[in-house]
């Protein structure tokens, strides 16, 4: 009977162990629509995936939910990259090409190009341009920008060739 009695007290406190380990602080994670890639772009970011830094802007990564290896996050609030995204439309727009749209600009950051849009909050998106697939990053206010893209730029140029995405 004694046996019996300390199994009982056992199993509320497992009970209590499942509950508190999920509500871990991974739920507290960013949720981030995947990107629907081709198969050629999912291997391309995949490649980035493995080659990203452990620290960006001089925050530790903690992915977004749901976990996936076209998706990434460093920080609170998340600086997020999601790897094959569609074209974004200002960079198919004519006018923006020609330097009529002030919210886009084209640069480069140590020879990984990029669209810059800024948004209405504060926070900018960077997507990548000259590349087999796009990368988006965005990154909320209060974030370096500048740090950000120094650091993904090794990343990007090892795993995404340059060239037209598809």
């Amino acid at each position: 009977m004694k046996f019996l009695r300390h199994r009982l007290i056992g199993l509320p406190a497992f009970a209590l162990l499942i509950t508190v380990a999920g509500c871990s602080s991974a739920d507290d994670s960013a949720s981030v629509a995947v990107p629907s890639a081709s198969p050629a772009v999912t291997k391309l970011c995949r490649n980035l995936d493995d080659a990203l830094p452990r620290e960006v802007a001089g925050l530790e990564r903690r992915d977004p939910e749901p976990r996936s290896a076209l998706t990434a996050g460093w920080g609170n609030p998340e600086i997020i990259l999601r790897c094959g995204v569609e074209r974004p439309p200002k960079m198919i727009d004519p006018k923006v090409a020609q330097g009529a749209d002030a919210d886009a600009v084209a640069g480069g950051v140590n020879g990984v190009d990029w669209l810059m849009e800024k948004a209405g909050d504060g926070a900018y998106r960077f997507t990548t341009a000259n590349r087999r697939a796009y990368v988006e990053v965005a990154v909320p206010e209060g974030h370096d920008t500048s740090a950000t893209l120094i650091d993904l730029a090794p990343a990007i140029k090892k795993a995404i060739p340059k060239g037209i995405a598809d």
